[in-house]
C-alpha cells in the first residue's frame, strides 16, 4: 500500500505539471537509491525498474555467492548456504539477484521517501516555471484572474501557473474581479525565496506592441516595423511605424478601416488615446508628426543640446501640449528632443485671449479674471497689481505670477 502512495505522489504532479517522461525516471531513481544509501551504504549493487506507464517499480540487489566463512558485507555478499535456499543450482563466485521489498524498509524511511520525493518533485517544478517564463520575457499572456489584493493582482495561466499583476502595472482605470479575463505582458521573472516570481504589466510600452501585433498582420509579418512607443498608461500614447513596402501605408494599416483595428487595442487600453504617425529620419519632420494633431508653423533645432523650439499659431498651442502637459510630453520623449513651444505672434497681433494662457495659468485663476471683465491679456495687463488684488480674491504673489507670464507673450 506505501509502494501505491509513493507513486500515487509523482503521478499526481506528472498530471497536474507535465513533468517529461525522462525527468520523471530520473528523480524517482534519485530519491530511490538516496534511501538504499542511507540503509545500505550504497546503492552500487542496485538496480532500479521504473514503469512510469503501470505506475509501479522494483528494486533489485546484486550479491556475489561466497563460502559461509567468508561472508564479510551481507549487502554485496551471500553465503553459498543462503544462496542454495533461494536456489539449490548456484556456486560460489555467481551473482544471486533478490528483490528489495520497500515494506521491508519500515514506515517511518517510506514517509521520509515521500517526503523526498514531494521536495524535488516542487523543486523541479519551480525550476521548470521559471525557465519557461524566463524565455518569455516581452510576450503576451491571457489568464484569469484569481485572487485581487490591494496592492496587486494573482493571475493563473492555462497551466495553473501564478502570476503577478502589480497595481502599480495596472492602468488607472483598470477594475478586475476574481473570474476576468485579463491580458498582460511578462516584463520580469525572478527567484524569491526559492520561487519562481512572473511579474506582468499593462503599462509598458510593450504591452502596446504586442496589441498592435495582435490586430496589425502587418506587423507580425514584418512588413510594417513599430520604431517606437511612447506611454501615459490610460491617457494617451504615440505610436511611430514605418514600412518596408512602399505599397503599405504604415498609419492606415495600423489603423484600419474606420478605426477598425486600432479601436480593439482602445478598449484594451481603457480609452487610451492613441496617435500613430509616421516615422522619419528627417528630424524636423519627425517632432512635427510627433506633435500632431496640432500644426507647427515653424521648428528651431539645437542639434547639439537635442532641443526643439516648435512656433505655432496661437490656436494650435494647447493641442500642442496637450491635456496635463501630455502631448508635448510624449513628443519629446518619442524624437528625443526637448521640445519648447511658442505662440507665433504677427505685427497685426493687437491682444490675445486669456483662454490661450490655460496651460500655464489655472482655471480657477483665468474665471477670477474674466469675472471682472478681463478676457484678454492686455486687459489685465492695463491694471496694476493693487487694482486687480482689489477687484478679485488672488493673492498679490499670484497676480505677479500671472503678470510676468502675459508679459513674456509680448516680449517675444
Amino acid at each position: 500500500m506505501e509502494n501505491l502512495n509513493l507513486i500515487d505522489t509523482f503521478s499526481e504532479f506528472k498530471e497536474l505539471k507535465s513533468i517529461d517522461r525522462a525527468t520523471m525516471m530520473r528523480v524517482l531513481e534519485d530519491v530511490f537509491r538516496s534511501v538504499l544509501v542511507k540503509r545500505f551504504g550504497t546503492d552500487e549493487n542496485f538496480d532500479i525498474i521504473i514503469n512510469i506507464d503501470k505506475g509501479d517499480f522494483e528494486i533489485w540487489r546484486n550479491r556475489e555467492v561466497v563460502e559461509d566463512e567468508e561472508l564479510e558485507d551481507p549487502n554485496t555478499q551471500i553465503s553459498i548456504t543462503a544462496a542454495k535456499k533461494i536456489d539449490t543450482d548456484y556456486e560460489v563466485g555467481e551473482d544471486v539477484t533478490d528483490e528489495v521489498k520497500l515494506l521491508d524498509f519500515g514506515r517511518r524511511a517510506i514517509l521520509a521517501l515521500r517526503q523526498n520525493l514531494t521536495s524535488r518533485i516542487l523543486e523541479l517544478e519551480k525550476d521548470n516555471i521559471y525557465g519557461k517564463y524566463k524565455d518569455r520575457i516581452g510576450d503576451l499572456v491571457t489568464g484569469e484572474v484569481y485572487q485581487v489584493w490591494k496592492k496587486e493582482i494573482m493571475v493563473v495561466d492555462d497551466e495553473g501557473n501564478e502570476l503577478i499583476l502589480p497595481k502599480v502595472e495596472q492602468i488607472s482605470s483598470d477594475y478586475f474581479r476574481k473570474g476576468d479575463s485579463v491580458r498582460a505582458v511578462v516584463i520580469r521573472v525572478e527567484m524569491r525565496n526559492s520561487n519562481p516570481l512572473i511579474i506582468l504589466s499593462r503599462t509598458s510600452p510593450i504591452f502596446l506592441e504586442r496589441l498592435f501585433e495582435l490586430e496589425v498582420p502587418e506587423i507580425f509579418d514584418g512588413l510594417i516595423i513599430i520604431k517606437n512607443i511612447k506611454r501615459i498608461p490610460g491617457e494617451r500614447a504615440k505610436v511611430a511605424v514605418e514600412s518596408y513596402d512602399e505599397r503599405v501605408d504604415p498609419v492606415g494599416a495600423c489603423v484600419g478601416m474606420k478605426g477598425s483595428r486600432i479601436h480593439g487595442i482602445v478598449r484594451e487600453l481603457r480609452n487610451e488615446n492613441i496617435d500613430v504617425i509616421n516615422y522619419t529620419s528627417n528630424t524636423q519632420l519627425y517632432i512635427t508628426r510627433a506633435l500632431s494633431p496640432a500644426k507647427v508653423s515653424l521648428i528651431k533645432l539645437n542639434e547639439e543640446d537635442k532641443r526643439a523650439d516648435v512656433y505655432l499659431q496661437p490656436d494650435q498651442v494647447s493641442l500642442a501640449i496637450g491635456k496635463g502637459g501630455s502631448n508635448i510630453k510624449l513628443a519629446s520623449q518619442l524624437t528625443g528632443y526637448e521640445i519648447d513651444v511658442y505662440r507665433e505672434m504677427t505685427a497685426d497681433d493687437e491682444d490675445v485671449d486669456i483662454e490661450e494662457f490655460a496651460d500655464e495659468i489655472e482655471s480657477w485663476i483665468l474665471d477670477e479674471l474674466k469675472a471682472i471683465g478681463c478676457d484678454t491679456a492686455k486687459s489685465v495687463l492695463d491694471l496694476s497689481v493693487a487694482e486687480l488684488a482689489k477687484r478679485t480674491d488672488l493673492e498679490e504673489e499670484t497676480i505677479n505670477d500671472v503678470l510676468n507670464i502675459l508679459k513674456s507673450e509680448f516680449d517675444q
